[in-house]
């Protein structure tokens, strides 16, 4: 009995050890658990601040389709304030491809460890669209077999390239236009001198040398005033004459009436100055503001056959209005549409008879935004036009501060 007892208060003695163990022993994991669950969103918290912290939009999908984690710029890219945690990814990010068809981005995700595309749009509910660039990775594990564990879902990274790729088709499109553009000039150019050289060695009077020598210099001369056209939009675009300075209303308005005067008079028509007094001064741009005028009374000019020119600068309530009104050929409505595009000529014979590159109205838009006002425009075929802005004198004047 006494042998019993004494077993028995061993075994009992043990099994306490043991419980006691187990207990020690679960605590110890319990506390190893915690410090790595606590690990582990400390990481979380970590990396959510590095990538809250970047301009990209960046996310996290399981291998199910599902947001994980993103970044404050998500949210802003697709301009809401909630949650994504959870949702499919192609519920969130709609894609289409150029010509309209939806996109699977998920799709794009499982076919491949990485891909790189910038050729699909992002459609938001309202029908609205952006040009994306998406980078996406598949999160690898170091212990999966060939790195092959497709467990571990994808990271995306996405931009908006929308105003990029904007301007890189434009700037396509530009030279592609340009070329064409210049291809006939030079093509007459070269025609003509070719026939020069001709009429020189085969003893051609000196008629037709002088009629085929005017020909080229006038195709040259065309070339030149494109490449200028060119020039101050280049200017413009690079922001070169941004810097305003303060303008004497009155000495403008009388440089310019004397450097075109001459001109007007050689076509028989009157160039008229129409400034009222204390004109004063205005805070802007001196080149862009130059050039603009500049175009107006050159265009002017060209096309009016008879009558005159007149060049106006009057003070009005906060600012300065200035217009250039002739009494030539007029704009037809039809053609008044697409004045200010680029390398577009009216098909009226009478503004083909004349020189012109289509490009003077076009770099006054760009100069137009620059100057932060537009073009008022009012014409009637035949009866002239008169083309004018007005220049706010508080928007210049915070130019300046901001500059200073």
């Amino acid at each position: 009995m006494t042998a019993t007892y004494s077993l028995l208060l061993v075994l009992a003695s043990a099994l306490a050890s043991g419980f006691f163990v187990m207990q020690y022993m679960r605590r110890r994991e319990h506390i190893k658990l915690s410090k790595l669950r606590t690990k582990q969103q400390d990481q979380r918290e970590s990396l959510l601040t590095i990538i809250n912290g970047t301009t990209q939009a960046i996310f996290t999908v399981s291998s199910k389709g599902r947001i994980r984690i993103y970044n404050a710029a998500m949210l802003s890219l697709m301009d809401t304030n909630e949650s994504l945690s959870g949702k499919r990814v192609d519920d969130i990010v709609t894609l289409q491809d150029k010509s309209g068809e939806p996109v699977s981005l998920f799709e794009l995700m499982k076919a491949g460890n990485h891909f790189e595309r910038d050729d699909l749009n992002l459609r938001f509910a309202d029908g609205d669209t952006i040009r994306l660039h998406l980078s996406v990775n598949k999160i690898q594990s170091a212990f999966s077999a060939n790195h092959q564990n497709d467990g571990h879902g994808y990271v995306c990274i996405a931009r908006d390239v929308t105003k990029q790729k904007s301007l890189e088709e434009e700037r396509d499109e530009f030279i592609s236009v340009i070329s064409h553009e210049l291809r006939t000039p030079v093509t007459i150019a070269e025609g003509t001198i070719s026939n020069v050289q001709y009429f020189m060695k085969h003893g051609s009077d000196a008629t037709k040398l002088a009629d085929s020598l005017t020909n080229a210099h006038d195709q040259i001369m065309l070339l030149a005033n494109m490449i200028n056209d060119l020039g101050t939009l280049s200017r413009a675009e690079r922001g070169i004459g941004d810097a305003v300075e303060e303008i004497d209303l009155q000495s403008l308005a009388e440089t310019l009436y004397h450097t075109y005067q001459p001109s007007a008079e050689k076509k028989g028509l009157t160039l008229n100055l129409d400034a009222g007094t204390r004109l004063g001064s205005i805070m802007t741009s001196r080149l862009y503001l130059e050039e603009v005028l500049q175009n107006f009374i050159t265009n002017a000019i060209k096309y009016t056959q008879s009558g005159s020119v007149t060049l106006e600068i009057k003070r009005t309530t906060g600012g300065v209005s200035f217009a250039v009104k002739d009494t030539g050929i007029g704009i037809s409505k039809a053609d008044l549409k697409h004045v200010f595009e680029k390398f577009y000529r009216s098909e009226d014979y009478r503004t083909r008879e004349t020189s012109g590159t289509g490009l003077g109205l076009y770099v006054v838009t760009k100069l137009m935004q620059k100057l932060g006002t537009k073009i008022e425009v009012t014409s009637r075929l035949n009866h002239g036009s008169s083309f004018g802005f007005v220049l706010s004198d508080a928007p210049q004047k915070q130019k300046i501060l901001t500059k200073s």
